[in-house]
């Protein structure tokens, strides 16, 4: 393997956190003997085909430094490819960093385990999920949370996650169960009148919310947890166990697994790693084995 790996830095990422991560993200690795390439962007669709150009000249790893959306622009060029990825965490949300066990918000450490990593070769493959010609790796989300996201990006103020806190509150407010059809592996149809959809590759989004607490990277399925019809003081009141992941004994939230699922509902918009990867229906697929992750 070279001794060349590139940092694929989101300069905005966390309000400003990604550029200041990488500075000793990459002292830690110069530090462990490698060579680093820092490559930015234009704009996401820029800084995507440098990324896959860095992959395509032999890059020895691909290290992405930002929050869930960076680490998601950087499996689009890496994914299938063999060449490892490492994730320096530096966002607001950072679930995908939490699923691979990686460092939060700590990045000369999070340097320091990818140089040991690399060194002692200590890679592994996992699973991701994909959408069309889009790949995710923790979770693809419908519904309300969906709703939730797409009011947070339609607000300037206030900065930060409370943008979301506040659109959660809107939601709730004008918020009914939707129709979903729901179905896996090409089975049967199943009907159900649904609260939200998540379908986990890896267990929590949002920031640490464990929406799909079982879900494993490597065992070839997803974990799709499926939140029945309830009342907004019973939504309210189940809320907050999705941080221990307990909220799957409420007898409204069912979990399935499956390797492949597809959903359908009107006008909901799925959500995947944080990004809109367009309007349902849509058809999930788990790929077994798809990224070559370097870390712990």
């Amino acid at each position: 393997m070279t001794s060349e790996i590139t940092l694929f830095v989101n300069p905005t990422a966390g309000r400003g956190r990604g550029a200041r991560a990488a500075r000793p993200a990459a002292s830690a690795l110069r530090d462990a003997g490698f060579s680093v390439r820092t490559v930015l962007g234009d704009d996401p669709r820029d800084a995507l085909a440098r990324a896959r150009a860095a992959v395509e000249e032999g890059t020895g790893a691909l290290i992405a430094v930002g929050g869930d959306g960076m680490a998601n622009l950087a499996l689009q060029a890496v994914v299938g490819t063999g060449t490892p990825f490492g994730l320096v965490a530096a966002g607001t949300g950072n679930d995908f960093a939490r699923a691979l066990g990686m460092p939060l918000r700590e990045p000369a450490a999070a340097g320091r385990m990818i140089a040991d990593a690399l060194k002692c070769g200590r890679v592994r493959d996992i699973d991701l999920g994909r959408v069309g010609d889009r790949w995710f790796g923790a979770v693809l989300a419908s519904g309300f949370d969906s709703r939730v996201n797409d009011r947070g990006n339609r607000m300037r103020l206030p900065l930060g996650r409370f943008k979301y806190d506040l659109a959660i509150v809107a939601e709730l407010a004008a918020f009914r169960p939707l129709p979903y059809r729901i179905t896996l592996d090409g089975g049967e149809v199943r009907e159900v009148e649904a609260t939200l959809v998540a379908v986990g590759n890896g267990p929590s989004y949002g920031g640490g919310m464990r929406i799909c607490p079982g879900a494993d990277l490597t065992d070839g399925l997803f974990d799709i947890t499926v939140v029945g019809e309830c009342s907004r003081a019973t939504l309210l009141r189940v809320f907050p166990r999705v941080y221990r992941g307990t909220h799957v004994g409420h007898p409204a939230i069912t979990v399935l697994r499956a390797a492949s699922v597809e959903l359908a509902a009107e006008q909901v918009t799925g959500y995947a790693d944080g990004e809109p990867v367009g309007p349902l229906p849509l058809t999930a697929r788990c790929v077994p084995g798809a990224l070559r992750v370097v870390g712990p």
